[in-house]
């Protein structure tokens, strides 16, 4: 039999040894915090280099490489709408040395379209939004369609007449498109695309797609030069990149909501105090006037915000495309 005061000695014991251990423990956390990064950090993209979610993965990496004295490299491992990327970054030691610039597409698209995923939302901790850009309505110069609602009506007398390009299956030009044709009550025939720049030399020649549903950045350029018009854009508000642009809602489309979006994520597991430190200097980054310049230039607007709101936006926009891709049938397997 234990005797009382041996028995209240043990579990003074214990309770000193509990507390220490959870000292010890805060104290380990702030310093993972406090020491990281020690050495080099991954940066994955699932995509080429040149492409927006690259462009944004080096401009982040450059600025917290010159503000911790580490070298932040881009990896680039393109495929499969991003998810070669994904499954070798849920698969790396969560320990904040490895992170990725996720996509609309990848972490709002990809688990419903593909049916046999390697990996999943889960399997990541969000970090920051970094950026976001509209989806654009765009047609040629030359094209007779003059704003969206020309074109609802041109889709409506001729069904399956008006082809629509978009950067391949499952982007968030070709569900903005699927998207836009349960909305208005219209066939359009979709010409999938392996890469914007082939959607965009396409629409150029005025031969071949009647319009482009795609991420606004490469489309730009061409718009100012008045080579190509554009109808719409997706977001809720006008963006201030092409602030005489409507929105497809002004267009007669209530509730319509198409952009992308790009954030940082890392492995599930990976200590809060890192996590909370790559936010909060993110954070700082897109606050400072030289980076919204260079992302004014790119045809971003910045994001932020906390981990909390960067996972709201996730889970949102998975239950949203999700709907999409059901009603529309599209599969990428």
């Amino acid at each position: 039999m234990t005797h009382p005061v041996s028995g209240r000695l043990a579990l003074a014991s214990f309770a000193i040894a509990a507390s220490l251990s959870m000292h010890a423990s805060a104290q380990g956390k702030a310093g993972e915090a406090a020491d990281f990064p020690s050495r080099s950090v991954r940066i994955i993209v699932g995509f080429p280099p040149g492409g927006a979610t690259d462009i944004l993965a080096r401009v982040a990496g450059q600025h917290l490489s010159e503000r911790w004295g580490q070298t932040f490299v881009i990896d680039n491992r393109p495929g499969a709408g991003g998810n070669i990327g994904a499954e070798l970054a849920a698969r790396a030691n969560a320990d904040g040395y490895t992170m990725m610039m996720t996509t609309a597409g990848v972490s709002g698209i990809n688990p419903t379209l593909y049916k046999k995923l390697a990996w999943s939302p889960k399997n990541f901790e969000a970090v920051v939004a970094v950026g976001q850009t509209p989806n654009v309505f765009v047609v040629n110069a030359s094209s007779p369609h003059r704003t969206l609602k020309e074109l609802i009506s041109a889709a409506k007398a001729s069904p399956g007449k008006v082809v629509f390009g978009a950067p391949g299956i499952g982007t968030t030009g070709h569900l903005s498109g699927e998207l836009f044709k349960t909305m208005a009550g219209v066939d359009l025939t979709f010409a999938a695309f392996k890469g914007s720049a082939m959607v965009l030399s396409d629409l150029l020649t005025a031969t071949g797609i009647t319009i482009a549903i795609d991420n606004l950045p490469p489309y730009v350029p061409q718009i100012r030069a008045g080579k190509l018009r554009a109808l719409a854009v997706g977001t809720p508000k006008r963006t201030s990149i092409l602030a005489d642009v409507p929105t497809v809602e002004e267009a007669g489309l209530p509730g319509y909501l198409s952009y992308a979006w790009f954030g940082l994520l890392t492995p599930r597991g990976t200590p809060k105090a890192v996590i909370d430190k790559v936010n909060a200097e993110t954070n700082r980054m897109l606050a400072m006037p030289a980076t919204q310049a260079r992302l004014a230039d790119l045809s971003i607007e910045p994001m932020g915000g906390s981990p909390a709101d960067f996972n709201k936006l996730i889970d949102s926009e998975l239950k949203r495309w999700s709907e999409v891709v059901r009603r529309s049938g599209a599969n990428a397997d």
